[in-house]
């Protein structure tokens, strides 16, 4: 069975790099060596691997990345972090922010 990981770069600059691979050494070391002189983490180098979830399917795991692709850095973090309160705070916040119903004023 193969395994799939979607990952989360933190990059020197403090923005993050969204990924999925299915060998997640060989692909942190690609980015770290900087072999792909056109990827957004080229010039952010050296890059801290920060978070990364195992999938068995890669649908579920293409699925995950581009939901978490989307997320704020703030959420990312938490994700990483493992601060699950937090995540759902932000979540609920960007919810009630950014929501298509706007209630008659």
């Amino acid at each position: 069975m193969k395994t799939y990981y979607v990952y989360i770069l933190k990059c020197s600059d403090g923005l993050t790099y969204t990924g999925i691979t299915n060998n997640i050494s060989r692909r942190f070391e690609e980015h770290q060596n900087g072999l792909n002189k056109t990827c957004f983490t080229y010039k952010r180098r050296p890059l801290e691997l920060i978070f990364h979830q195992e999938f068995n399917n890669v649908e579920q795991a293409i699925y995950f990345e581009k939901k978490i692709k989307k997320w704020s850095a703030k959420k990312k973090f938490a994700l990483a972090n493992g601060e699950y309160n937090l995540l759902q705070i932000l979540a609920e916040c960007r919810n009630a922010t950014h929501s298509k119903y706007k209630p008659n004023s």
